[in-house]
Protein backbone atom coordinates (compact mmCIF):
# COMPACT_ATOMS: atom_id res chain seq x y z
CA UNK A 1 0.00 0.00 0.00
CA UNK A 2 1.56 3.10 -1.22
CA UNK A 3 1.90 6.21 1.51
CA UNK A 4 -0.57 8.51 -0.33
CA UNK A 5 -3.22 5.61 0.13
CA UNK A 6 -2.13 5.15 3.92
CA UNK A 7 -2.61 8.62 4.04
CA UNK A 8 -6.19 8.60 2.33
CA UNK A 9 -7.44 5.63 4.65
CA UNK A 10 -6.34 7.81 7.86
CA UNK A 11 -8.28 10.69 6.43
CA UNK A 12 -11.10 8.99 5.93
CA UNK A 13 -10.73 6.74 9.48
CA UNK A 14 -10.31 10.22 11.31
CA UNK A 15 -13.57 11.38 9.70
CA UNK A 16 -15.48 8.60 10.43
CA UNK A 17 -14.28 9.27 13.96
CA UNK A 18 -15.19 12.65 14.08
CA UNK A 19 -18.78 11.25 13.11
CA UNK A 20 -19.53 8.85 15.07
CA UNK A 21 -18.09 10.70 18.02
CA UNK A 22 -20.56 13.39 17.04
CA UNK A 23 -23.46 11.10 16.82
CA UNK A 24 -22.29 9.98 20.05
CA UNK A 25 -21.96 13.52 21.41
CA UNK A 26 -25.91 14.14 20.56
CA UNK A 27 -27.48 11.06 21.16
CA UNK A 28 -25.89 11.38 24.95
CA UNK A 29 -24.00 7.80 24.43
CA UNK A 30 -20.64 8.34 26.31
CA UNK A 31 -19.11 4.75 25.01
CA UNK A 32 -19.57 5.86 21.25
CA UNK A 33 -18.27 9.08 21.14
CA UNK A 34 -15.32 7.57 23.01
CA UNK A 35 -14.73 5.33 20.61
CA UNK A 36 -15.34 7.76 18.33
CA UNK A 37 -12.76 10.10 19.39
CA UNK A 38 -10.44 6.72 19.44
CA UNK A 39 -10.92 6.15 16.28
CA UNK A 40 -10.14 9.74 14.86
CA UNK A 41 -7.23 9.49 16.98
CA UNK A 42 -6.23 6.49 15.07
CA UNK A 43 -6.55 7.93 12.09
CA UNK A 44 -4.75 10.61 12.68
CA UNK A 45 -1.57 8.50 13.58
CA UNK A 46 -2.03 6.54 10.15
CA UNK A 47 -1.66 9.92 8.63
CA UNK A 48 1.15 11.06 10.73
CA UNK A 49 2.95 7.71 10.32
CA UNK A 50 2.75 7.67 5.86
CA UNK A 51 3.91 11.16 6.04
CA UNK A 52 6.90 10.30 8.02
CA UNK A 53 8.02 7.32 5.65
CA UNK A 54 7.39 10.00 2.83
CA UNK A 55 9.91 12.52 4.91
CA UNK A 56 12.06 9.46 5.06
CA UNK A 57 12.47 8.53 1.52
CA UNK A 58 12.98 12.30 0.94
CA UNK A 59 15.53 12.26 3.12
CA UNK A 60 17.30 9.56 1.49
CA UNK A 61 16.93 10.42 -1.84
CA UNK A 62 17.80 13.95 -0.83
CA UNK A 63 20.74 12.43 0.48
CA UNK A 64 21.57 10.25 -2.65
CA UNK A 65 21.34 13.31 -4.88
CA UNK A 66 23.92 15.38 -2.35
CA UNK A 67 26.54 11.94 -3.28
CA UNK A 68 25.67 12.29 -7.15
CA UNK A 69 26.67 16.14 -7.09
CA UNK A 70 29.83 15.71 -5.17
CA UNK A 71 30.62 12.73 -7.41
CA UNK A 72 30.25 14.88 -10.67
CA UNK A 73 32.13 17.79 -9.01
CA UNK A 74 34.63 15.38 -8.37
CA UNK A 75 35.30 13.93 -12.11
CA UNK A 76 34.24 17.05 -13.41
CA UNK A 77 30.76 15.60 -14.78
CA UNK A 78 28.54 18.92 -15.00
CA UNK A 79 25.86 16.78 -15.74
CA UNK A 80 26.12 14.48 -12.89
CA UNK A 81 26.08 17.86 -11.01
CA UNK A 82 23.01 18.26 -12.24
CA UNK A 83 21.27 15.07 -11.79
CA UNK A 84 22.45 15.14 -8.24
CA UNK A 85 21.45 18.64 -7.64
CA UNK A 86 17.96 17.54 -9.31
CA UNK A 87 17.23 14.81 -7.14
CA UNK A 88 18.66 16.69 -4.05
CA UNK A 89 15.69 19.57 -4.72
CA UNK A 90 13.62 16.38 -5.50
CA UNK A 91 14.25 14.92 -2.04
CA UNK A 92 14.04 18.21 -0.35
CA UNK A 93 10.61 18.76 -1.78
CA UNK A 94 9.27 15.36 -0.47
CA UNK A 95 10.48 16.75 2.64
CA UNK A 96 8.75 19.74 2.72
CA UNK A 97 5.44 18.27 1.20
CA UNK A 98 4.94 15.54 4.51
CA UNK A 99 5.41 17.99 7.59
Amino acid sequence: MSNASKRAEGAAEELGGKIKAGVGKVIGNERIEAEGEAKALKGQAKQEAAKAGERTKGKLEEAAGKVKNAVGAVVDDEEMEVEGRAKELRGEARQDANR
